[in-house]
């Protein structure tokens, strides 16, 4: 969309565009939060580990943990908003996938409330976790797509099939 202003000259409304990219805080910053995996975990072994149900719920670390390391993370970030009720403290490689439980490489304020936030994430999660856990999928190209850019991994991997 274009504005006609003074003297013919057009300018285009950047802020229009917004609406199709990534919100700061949407994706962890890489040189703080590049994810990391629990290395015990592999495409051998996923049936007896992250495919058993209520894997999860054996490894999530507890929460005074992730709730001190969101505060911290939130300075360390630099967002506006500091409050901590705005951000869920993610796993950016998921734990139902073999992402580090504890490990702050791997954890992130991730924002409830913008149009990329953590309830998406989470229907990604899950189906990422089917996807591998049915065998269609290698756990190596689900970790690598979460760690690299989870919103492109929910475009090609839910969005599509929707």
């Amino acid at each position: 969309m274009t504005l006609k202003i003074q003297g013919g000259r057009y300018l285009l409304l950047s802020s229009l565009l917004a609406c199709h990219l990534a919100f700061a805080g949407d994706l962890p910053d890489p040189l703080i939060t590049p994810g990391a995996i629990d290395s015990s975990i592999t495409q051998e072994n996923i049936q007896e580990t992250v495919c058993v149900k209520g894997y999860t719920k054996t490894v999530r670390p507890p929460a005074y943990y992730t709730n001190k390391l969101k505060k911290s993370q939130l300075r360390e970030y630099g967002f506006a908003d500091q409050n901590p009720k705005h951000y869920e403290e993610d796993h950016l490689i998921p734990l139902n996938i073999g992402g580090a439980p504890e490990d702050r490489l791997n954890l992130w304020p991730q924002t409830r409330i913008s149009e990329w936030n953590a309830s998406k994430k989470d229907v990604l999660e899950l189906k990422l976790y089917k996807l591998v856990c049915d065998g269609r999928v290698p756990l190596a190209e689900a970790r690598q797509a979460m760690a690299t850019d989870w919103i492109k991994a929910y475009k090609q991997y839910v969005q599509k099939t929707d």
